[in-house]
């Protein structure tokens, strides 16, 4: 039987479903590590469907200007149904197409993860930061400080095995504080921080978690067959029942760190 998730491409998938229940969230608080301003130049680098991309748009107003940068043309072509005022390009974080000096802020979230060379990608954001400018990355931190994703993640090792409990566990490989400060250490990046923020994963019920986790295309997807499925739907709704609400939702604490730095 088709699901209404096998009609929808992975970035509606992550558009609709991740989105609100993971990332809307986090837009603001980048923004404010990034010190944007209503005049501000800013470069969101890996914009997905563009959450943070709009919400910076919404804060410099007319006053500023927003380019947008992700290498999946799906997800651009989700974001570009949402606003004509960013400019969105379609590229990777390791050779920005801008020129030196372009940017009073550059700002990426939950991407950084997931680059081919993430000291590339460090080095290209303060390239194109303007003198003063100001970066902001954030990352997810540890899985073990996401209760509900770690226990997500020892039920998919039982269940199936490493080599699909790591393509879960893929967007949290760089959280830890000393990890992040060595990456900018060898970007060349003297003066950063890295600071945690609080957070919380929400979805309307197990099954909605269980299923968006099943269609990502940059964890799960393709992983799992149907009858890997059923049992993985079966199980969650066991192990994942201590973090469900009266109301049948799902809720659980996902810190993130965000890495700050200017350019001098």
């Amino acid at each position: 039987m088709q699901t209404s998730n096998d009609i929808r491409t992975p970035a509606e998938i992550y558009d609709e479903l991740f989105v609100p229940a993971l990332f809307q969230q986090w837009a603001a608080v980048v923004l404010d590590a990034a010190k944007i301003n209503p005049s501000s130049k800013v470069l969101d680098v890996a914009c997905g469907t563009g959450v943070l991309a709009l919400a910076a748009a919404g804060r410099v107003g007319t006053g500023g200007k927003v380019s947008a940068l992700d290498a999946s043309p799906e997800m651009l072509g989700v974001a570009r149904r949402k606003s004509v005022r960013i400019e969105w390009h379609e590229g990777v974080a390791e050779s920005l197409p801008f020129e030196d000096n372009t940017f009073d802020a550059v700002v990426s979230q939950f991407g950084i993860m997931f680059f081919r060379d993430r000291i590339a990608a460090l080095k290209e954001m303060m390239r194109v930061l303007r003198r003063g400018g100001s970066l902001a990355v954030a990352v997810c931190d540890s899985l073990d400080h996401s209760p509900g994703y770690s226990t997500f993640a020892k039920l998919l090792e039982r269940l199936f095995g490493t080599p699909v409990a790591d393509a879960f566990r893929a967007p949290f490989v760089l959280g830890n504080p000393e990890t992040l400060l060595s990456l900018c250490n060898d970007a060349g990046i003297e003066n950063a921080q890295v600071r945690q923020h609080s957070g919380q994963v929400r979805f309307a019920s197990i099954a909605s978690l269980v299923s968006t986790e099943r269609a990502c295309a940059w964890t799960l997807g393709g992983m799992l067959d149907d009858q890997q499925f059923e049992e993985l739907s079966r199980e969650a709704e066991l192990a994942l029942q201590p973090f469900a609400g009266e109301n049948g939702d799902i809720a659980f604490e996902m810190p993130a760190l965000i890495i700050t730095a200017h350019r001098p």
